[in-house]
């Protein structure tokens, strides 16, 4: 057997969700060892702090991955993705695609990657009809309005959005 195939999946993860979980299973089939590395960019204001986005990515993901068979690590970055596949070691940039919308950007930033690291793979998963329509940023809107958000995120990630912002 060859080397160990590593992934990267990279994404604010602001919060997680169901969305998220299932690129990971996806990715989980066909990489040793998916990497999946936050952005933190000075320009953003997360709802969760990146200690709090990886503690959530650990605690659902990790059984996804354990019942996949793969590993999965947690990261951060605040550089290209390209060079944070480079530095972890990864040859496959895992993404997901909702629509069309996404298919058109995700080519774009493919090709640039493609040209920056040619060594690096992109691929691309095809969101699960459950998960198509969920975005973070809908996601952030309904919690923050005080909506029930539990059908687009895993119950810990639900738990966490409410006390965020009942608190508020």
């Amino acid at each position: 057997m060859g080397s160990k195939r590593i992934a990267l999946y990279t994404g604010s993860f602001d919060p997680v969700t169901n969305g998220h979980v299932d690129v990971v299973r996806q990715a989980c089939r066909i990489a040793d060892t998916i990497i999946v590395a936050i952005g933190v960019h000075s320009s953003k204001a997360p709802v969760f702090s990146p200690e709090d986005r990886a503690a959530m990515l650990k605690a659902v993901c990790g059984p996804v991955a354990e019942r996949e068979g793969a590993n999965l690590e947690i990261a951060t970055f605040d550089d290209l993705a390209v060079d944070t596949a480079r530095r972890l070691g990864a040859t496959v940039i895992v993404r997901g695609l909702r629509d069309g919308t996404d298919l058109d950007y995700e080519m774009q930033m493919a090709a640039m990657n493609s040209t920056m690291a040619p060594e690096v793979q992109t691929v691309f998963f095809p969101a699960s009809p459950l998960v198509r329509p969920i975005t973070a940023t809908l996601v952030r809107q309904i919690a923050g309005m005080g909506g029930d958000v539990s059908a687009f995120v895993p119950g810990l990630v639900a738990e966490r959005l409410k006390a965020k912002y009942t608190r508020r």
